[in-house]
């Protein structure tokens, strides 16, 4: 009887060891869940912008698909603070925004080209995004430097013989576990800024780089350490 006893105490400690691991991960899921913002109205106004404009990116502006993956990203990381290095006409911009208006953050975006700077407002304004967005018309090679930061993500997608150095000027104000993504690079590009930018970004130890090619082709660093 004592074993048997034994016994039955031990299957009952493991059964609320279970049961409290799998509250421990629901409860977690919750909070996941719950931390995030929602917000219908605005999402089907940025959903019904998007469907309209479909096949319209044409001035160096990224696909569809690296749009989604920013997204996503963001989303992953709940990132609050973004960065954005070329703006073209706004479709990034759309969907980092996007994701922030989930995370309670905001963005920082970056146009040399006055043109494309007023055409991308308009777009922010349509897409009902444009509290979550301080679009600066600006030469991002003087403004990277003057940005206080920290960033908890920041997007490449300017000049690309500039990307090293935007990297450089740009990844002590990223935080610890905070993401840098670029546009366009590929481990088989060579010659090239993006070229120079992944070798010089993968040899790094505090960074741990994976390179997306669903797109156009996107690096994708995490900070893992100052």
């Amino acid at each position: 009887m004592y074993v048997v006893n034994q016994i039955y105490e031990k299957y009952e400690n493991m059964n609320i060891i279970l049961y409290t691991l799998l509250f421990t991960a629901l409860s977690s899921h919750m909070n996941d869940s719950q931390s995030l913002k929602t917000n219908a109205a605005l999402d089907e106004k940025v959903k019904k912008f998007l469907a309209e404009h479909k096949g319209q990116w044409f001035d160096m502006n990224v696909p569809a698909a690296d749009g989604q993956l920013l997204y996503d990203l963001i989303i992953k990381g709940k990132y609050k603070n973004a960065l954005e290095i070329g703006t073209s006409t706004g479709h990034s911009g759309v969907w980092i925004a996007w994701a922030l208006s989930k995370t309670g953050g905001k963005l920082i975006t970056i146009e040399i080209d006055p043109n494309r700077h007023k055409t991308a407002l308009e777009n922010f304004k349509d897409a009902g995004l444009s509290d979550y967005i301080d679009a600066r018309l600006a030469d991002a090679h003087e403004l990277v430097k003057e940005l206080d930061g920290p960033f908890d993500f920041i997007f490449s997608d300017a000049d690309k013989d500039w990307y090293k150095q935007y990297f450089v000027d740009l990844a002590p104000k990223l935080v610890v576990g905070g993401c840098f993504a670029a546009h366009n690079v590929s481990p088989q590009r060579s010659g090239n800024g993006q070229a120079e930018f992944y070798e010089y970004i993968r040899k790094l130890e505090n960074f741990q780089t994976t390179v997306n090619t669903g797109g156009a082709g996107m690096s994708i660093s995490y900070k893992n350490g100052e």
